[in-house]
Order: C-alpha cells, then structure tokens, then sequence
C-alpha cells in the first residue's frame, strides 16, 4: 500500500473512531468533521449518505444585525485562549438536499487546519462556544469543528468583439473578449491566473481606463512579496498583465476541439440515422419525411456551427498563441494586502491594471457587463434567481445573456435581505462569472464569517468576510481557485462585492469569501478620487 493512501486510511479511521459521522455530517462536502455538537444529525442506514446543503442565517428568525460581529469576536478570542489553531468561523443553517426547512437553523461552522485539533480538544472548545451562544440568547445553536483549507486564489491584437446576438458559439468566444470575468496573469508569471471585474474610467478629464481585480493576482505574492506599488511615472518599469496565462489560454483552446470533436461525433450518428430512414419516396409515411428533414436541418446547423469554431480557432492561434501578443495593460496600482484592514476588519486585497487603449475595440466595447448567458438562459434566471411569483416585479431577463453592472448593495441590505428564494425564505442572491467556474450563482449569507492566517514568522490575522454558499448542490460550488478578482452581483445587477478567497478541502471551496463593494469603492476612490465606474453602455 502507498504510503500516502496508508496515511489517509489511518486518518479516515481515527476521525470515524472518535467521531463516527465524520464524513457524513457535511455530505457531499469532502471535509471531515472532527466533533459537532447537538444531537446527533440522521445517517442513512444504507450505502446512500444524506446531501447536505449549507444555507444562509434567516435574519428573520435570528435578527441578530450587527450584534453579531462582537458575539463572534468573543468566539474567536476564547479559541485563541484555548490554543485552538482555526482557520474560519461561518454561521450557517443545514438542510438536507431538496428539503426547504433547514433540520439545523443555527450551525457554528469553525474550520480548522487538517490533523491541528484533537477530538477532545474539539469537545471542550465546543463546550465553550456553546455557552457563549447561549449567553447570546442561541442556546439551540449547534458547534462543529471541521479540518478545512484557506485559499486565495488566483503588442499583439485587440480582444475579440463580445456580442452574443451577433456572434456564433459566445460561449468559445467569451475567454478572447473584455466581457467581466476576463482571465488574467501577470505577464512574468503567467502561471499565476486570477479574474478581473469591473471597469473604472480614472476621472472625466482623463481617457485612461483601468479595470479591478485582486492584489494577489496582479502582483503574487510567491514572486513579488505583500509590497504594493503605484506607477506614477514613466520612468517606472511598467509590469505586464495579459489576458489568459498559461493554463486558461491551452483550456480555452482545448475546449473548442473537444465542441468539434463532439459535434463531428453527432453528425455520423445522425448520417446513419440518414441511411437507415433512405432516400425520399413518393408517398412514404409523412413522419419519415418530417425525420428526414429535421435531420437534415441537425446536420447542416452543426456543420455550419463547426465552421464558426473553427474559424475562431484559426484566428485565436493564428495572433495569441504567444504570452506577449495577450498583453493587454499593466498594473497602476496594488495595494499591500491586508487581511484586517481598519476599521471593519474586512480584507484589503485590491489592484487596478490600466488597459492599453489600442488593446480594446471601444466601437463594441460592451462596458461592466457580466455573460450569465452561458450557463442561464431566460428561462433558468428567472427560475433560480427569482423563483416567487410575488418577488418577480419588474423582472426581464438581461439583453443577449448580459448582465449590467451598476450600483451598490450596502451593508444594511446584506444584513436584512429581501429576495425571496426557492422555499419563500428572505434571501441575498447572487451571480458571478470567473475564469475557474464561469457562471455561477449563490446566496449571500447576511452574518459576516471570521476568517484567519497564520504566517511563517508567527504573525496571526484575523479579517471579517462576507459569505457566499452554493445556490444547492445541484448547482455546484460558487467558486473555485483562479475565480479571485470575479465581481458579484446581485440578481439585479447591483454590486455585492469581490471574491477574494474561499474555504474548502478540495479546489473547489465550500464557502467563498468577499470584500464588500460599498467599502472596496470608499477605498479605491481614496486613492483616486476622480475615478467611476464605467457608464452603462445601451
């Protein structure tokens, strides 16, 4: 037996030995828990386990408001008395999959470095949480350590015109265009990929424009340290950011031979379909003839598809396939990030990369707009993102799958949500487009989550987060690594905040963590006070 699969069967056997529904609590979820308290959550007696699905905190229910944050302060520093090395702290409600009324209304969802906590260690910190909360008025309120990991990911020709009316196959085409959730790395590392999000001309009188991502994925750390930087002259060495590094440009050419492979594939299945229905007869049966022409009709729009790919193929390698021809701006500023920043606490990682003008066709430039076309057509957003009848007033569905970017979502709203979700509860939801997973949509949880780092040098911070879960399983994670610096918006366009991280055992996170937009934009205009967001393009 490998070492390592020795290792993890030995591990697998301490946790389920201690703590027997280790890895059927948070099903499908891969992190284990180390102890939860509370009664005991039901297990299948079969071989099929429970779904479980993490839900956002009814404000309704727990109308806790800012209360909260000094309740969770006095959690985290009792863990820090105890020696207990955490990692995140999430407030969440579980349900089982499909269910509407969450089994668990109240869960304290502390997430620990793997193999750091001992069971009975986690017993008595769980003890001591728990009369915290109780003394918070959340005596029914449940506590559960889990081993989780803390992630924060992330010359040549214009990019390509972006118009899904107009364009074939957007969905391949979406990568090679300035549509937000554009890929990015910075040009000496590529390897390193993030999402940039939103644009921002940098004041009237001035035609340079900048777009926003994270500072970690402008300027990574492994290479260039948590030093920040401004350019302010032109005697500054200017450092390159292109759009698509190293592994997004290969998966977005990968993507369109495997469409051309699987399309070439439908067209034998339905040339023998052909040859089984023969050649057109004078009186034959009308549905041979309605079979015969619908596959026909199948076969010419797929041949006609493949060509476009093609097409797109041939022009993408043809004048990108070198790092310097994707060169599309540099970075003009990069704050030194800071994981609790004064005086919220919220996490300071953010940079501007000014574009090249000549890198953008500005005729077709369709502005902060997010594609959630891809993935959700009318009807699907409508369904997911406003499933009440009584909540759909004023509802239609974005132009061509484009979703405009506008305004804020302030504190008071995260807090109090008035979305209704799927099951009537009140309720924050979100969407986003990244490199890593695209489109994907949400709920924002309205009790902030604590999150911690811990560096080699002994120094230890501790930041306040907005929580975004998974809309259901179903519809998998919100996030995953290289979606940092994707801009979320809520249902309506309005701007939620700016992934920064996410919490998980695997590359896709369980939890991802935002910085808040309404702070984010205060300090991005204290550095350039004249800066806007881009005008909203017709």
């Amino acid at each position: 037996m490998p070492v390592s699969l020795a290792r993890d069967t030995s591990k697998v056997a301490r946790l389920i030995s201690n703590y027997p529904n280790a890895y059927h609590d948070f099903y499908p979820s891969r992190a284990p828990c180390v102890f939860k308290s509370g009664p005991g959550w039901l297990v299948n007696e079969g071989s099929y386990r429970i779904l479980r699905e993490a839900r956002q905190i009814s404000s309704t229910k727990y109308p806790l408001g800012s209360t909260w944050l000094s309740i969770g302060q006095s959690i985290y520093q009792r863990l820090d008395e105890m020696g207990i090395k955490w990692t995140s702290i999430n407030p969440l409600a579980y349900a089982n999959q499909g269910e509407a009324k969450p089994f668990c209304s109240f869960l304290l969802y502390i997430t620990v470095t793997p193999d750091s906590l001992l069971y009975s260690d986690a017993v008595v910190a769980a003890d001591a949480i728990q009369q915290i909360l109780t003394d918070a008025g959340l005596s029914t309120a449940e506590v559960a350590f889990v081993e989780s990991v803390l992630t924060y990911s992330v010359a040549g020709p214009k990019l390509l015109p972006f118009d899904p009316l107009r364009h074939p196959v957007p969905e391949l085409r979406k990568p090679f265009t300035p549509a937000l959730g554009l890929s990015i790395a910075p040009l000496g590392c590529p390897q390193f990929e993030g999402t940039a999000s939103l644009y921002y001309r940098l004041s009237k009188e001035d035609k340079r424009i900048a777009i926003l991502t994270c500072a970690h994925v402008a300027r990574p750390t492994p290479v260039y340290g948590n030093t920040g930087m401004t350019y302010k002259t032109k005697s500054q060495r200017r450092e390159g950011v292109v759009a698509l590094g190293n592994a997004s440009y290969n998966n977005a050419i990968e993507a369109m031979t495997k469409k051309i492979t699987t399309l070439t594939t439908s067209i034998e299945i339905w040339n023998n379909v052909l040859a089984r229905l023969g050649e057109f007869i004078n009186g034959e049966d009308i549905t041979i003839t309605e079979n015969r022409d619908e596959t026909l009709q199948l076969i010419a729009n797929t041949t006609r598809k493949i060509k476009h790919i093609k097409m797109l193929q041939e022009e993408v390698t043809k004048d990108r396939t070198p790092l310097e021809q994707r060169v599309i701006g540099f970075v003009l500023h990069s704050e030194i990030i800071k994981v609790s920043a004064e005086p919220h606490g919220f996490t300071q990682d953010w940079a501007l990369v000014q574009l090249y003008d000549d890198k953008i066709d500005w005729s077709t430039f369709q502005g902060n707009k997010v594609y959630v076309g891809d993935k959700l057509s009318g009807a699907e957003f409508g369904e997911v993102m406003f499933p009440q009848l009584v909540d759909r007033a004023g509802y239609s569905y974005p132009p061509d799958g484009l979703l405009q970017a506008y305004g804020v979502v302030g504190d008071a709203e995260i807090r109090n949500p008035q979305h209704l979700d799927v099951d009537g509860d009140k309720c924050l939801l979100v969407v986003k487009n990244g490199l890593a997973t695209g489109t994907t949509i949400g709920r924002a949880n309205g009790l902030e989550s604590f999150t911690r780092t811990y560096s080699n040098c002994g120094t230890i911070q501790t930041s306040i987060e907005i929580a975004v879960l998974p809309y259901d399983r179903a519809h998998g994670s919100f996030s995953a690594c290289g979606d940092s610096g994707s801009i979320v918006l809520a249902r309506d366009g309005r701007i939620v905040g700016l992934i920064t991280g996410g919490m998980g055992i695997t590359n896709e996170t369980d939890i991802t963590y935002l910085t808040p937009y309404w702070w984010l934009d205060e300090q991005i205009k204290l550095k350039f006070p004249g800066c806007f967001l881009y005008e909203a393009v017709e």
